[in-house]
């Protein structure tokens, strides 16, 4: 995507990026936290329900990322599409 960029220490973990509202940025804010096992995932997802979060997805595999990608997606109170993700097979 054109105009955004990524930080991190050995490869970008943290990326920046305009809002639009076509193809050359993001639609919307999209905050991504990595976890450390699938359990992870399942409890932020799990907590974020139970406090309120609206349900984009569920904790599933997302293979069209990449083989091993285990995500759950939430939007919080403030419109943010929250992410808690883990790269690791199961």
């Amino acid at each position: 995507h054109p105009g955004v960029i990524g930080y991190g220490t050995t490869q970008p973990d943290f990326w920046l990026g305009p809002l639009t509202d076509d193809a050359t940025g993001w639609r919307e804010d999209h905050i991504a936290f990595q976890a450390p096992d699938r359990a992870a995932v399942r409890a932020f997802f799990d907590a974020a329900v139970a406090l309120g979060a609206e349900v984009l997805h569920e904790p599933r595999e997302f293979p069209e990322y990449h083989p091993g990608y285990f995500g759950a997606f939430v939007r919080d109170p403030d419109g943010n599409n929250v992410e808690a993700v883990c790269h690791a097979p199961e």
